[in-house]
């Protein structure tokens, strides 16, 4: 094999490796596409909307901006906890809109090459398997890949848009 035939098949092969965000929820660890997130905030108190879902902790003012804060624990339907020190808001990019979504913490970003992730399985898991996108394995680590657009319908982020632009 050239040079140029190997560095090529190198490249294709990196292209498909994909960086994801490592996150908490309880015991389990979640992960989303780096490439959705835009920052990683620290939690501080939101303003409360009256008449939004339960999921939807309220709104905060980002550099002008007014962003929806969802708690995952909520939509997930776990049980909720306290905030505390390592709870943080991971700021997305959701379909052209910047949503704060709550987790319990952040532990990692992660590189996953395309044999590390399996598909999502039908049944078992505690949030409908339109938001996974797959099970990524890494060592004895077993990661819960959430698909970030999907999670958040698009009923749902019509509701986020009326709450927000109150």
């Amino acid at each position: 094999m050239s040079q140029a035939t190997n560095e090529s098949v190198l490249a294709a092969a990196e292209a498909e490796n994909r960086e994801f965000l490592v996150f908490s929820l309880g015991d389990e660890e979640y992960a989303i596409d780096i490439l959705k997130v835009q920052e990683i905030r620290g939690y501080e108190n939101v303003t409360r909307i009256a008449n939004a879902p339960d999921f939807i902790k309220g709104v905060t003012n980002l550099r002008g901006v007014i962003v929806p804060i969802v708690d995952l624990r909520i939509k997930f339907h776990l049980e909720t906890v306290e905030y505390g020190g390592q709870t943080v808001v991971i700021v997305v990019n959701v379909a052209d809109r910047i949503v704060g979504i709550v987790v319990d913490g952040v532990s990692d970003v992660m590189t996953l090459i395309p044999e590390q992730i399996k598909p999502a399985p039908e049944f078992g898991v505690t949030l409908s398997s339109d938001f996974l996108s797959g099970l990524g394995s890494l060592d004895d680590r077993m990661l819960v890949l959430v698909d970030i657009d999907k999670l958040l319908t698009s009923e749902e982020m019509a509701l986020v848009d009326s709450t927000s632009n109150r």
